[in-house]
This record gives structure tokens, sequence and C-alpha cells, in this order.
């Protein structure tokens, strides 16, 4: 039997790339025995999920758990949807805010937190331009080598 690990930490490079987060929310997620069991080998790709909602529930998307290897015919769907659970509150902040021109809601990592619960990060997002993701990277490259010369 594969041992789990005690801390998951699985995080979407990209998304700060891509997107410029307006607003943080941590959500609990519903899953299945086997997804949760792929979890905890981190056998995650949060890289083209995103969240969308249905009625009054925030759900993700495109989020792709590998199936379980030791689960035969029991196993789950790799991409299916899967319910993030927010307080209302919280949920009616990203419906009002997501209808917004240009924001979109978008998975940044997925954790298991101190009790053992898996919960995912997502933000609230504003697409950036190519020049904006220009000037991150002249930012990242002044950071590189200003560390270069104090080492």
């Amino acid at each position: 039997m594969s041992e789990f690990q005690k801390t998951v930490n699985i995080k979407n490079r990209k998304a700060s790339f891509e997107y410029q987060f307006i607003d943080k929310f941590t959500a609990g997620i519903v899953l299945t025995g086997t997804e949760v069991k792929s979890v905890r080998e981190s056998k995650v790709n949060l890289q083209h999920a995103y969240c969308t909602f249905k009625k009054d529930e925030l759900y993700i998307r495109e989020m792709h758990i590998s199936p379980y290897k030791l689960a035969a015919h029991y196993n789950h769907e790799a991409t299916r949807e899967r319910k993030l659970l927010l307080n209302r509150q919280e949920l009616k902040k990203l419906m009002a805010k997501s209808q917004e021109k240009g924001l979109t809601i978008i998975p940044v990592r997925l954790f298991i937190n101190d009790r053992g619960l898996i919960k995912i990060e997502i933000a609230l997002a504003k697409g950036k331009k190519l020049y904006d993701k220009r000037e991150d990277i002249k930012q990242k490259d002044i950071k590189r080598e200003m560390a270069r010369i104090k080492i």
C-alpha cells in the first residue's frame, strides 16, 4: 500500500502569471473517497481549472484528479464538476463580483489543513494584458540580479 503525504500543497503557478488577484477565499471541496486518496498522493492538476456558478452554488470545472490506481471499477471521473463549500456571504460577494466584465474565479492552490481536510484557495481575478506580463518578467529579472549581486 502506498504511503500518503501528511502535507499536500498543489499550486497553480501559471495563474499568478496570467491573472491579477483581487480577492482570495479558502473553500472546502466535495470529493469522493478515491478522489481524496489521489489528492493525498498529489495527483492533481489545476492548470485549466475555473469556477462557475450553477444556481446559487459554486462549482469547480476542469480540475483533473487522476484516477486512484488501486480502486478498480469504483474509480471517479477525472475532470468531473466538484462543488465548493463557502458560506452564504462569501458566495453572494463572489457572485456579484464575477458578473463584472473581465473578472473570473480561478483556483490558486489545493492543500490539506491542520485538521486533515482538503481545502482549495480560489481567487477573484482579472486577466493580465501582454504588457503587464512583460513588466512582471522585468521585475523578476531585476530581483534575481539583485540577489546575485548580494551573494
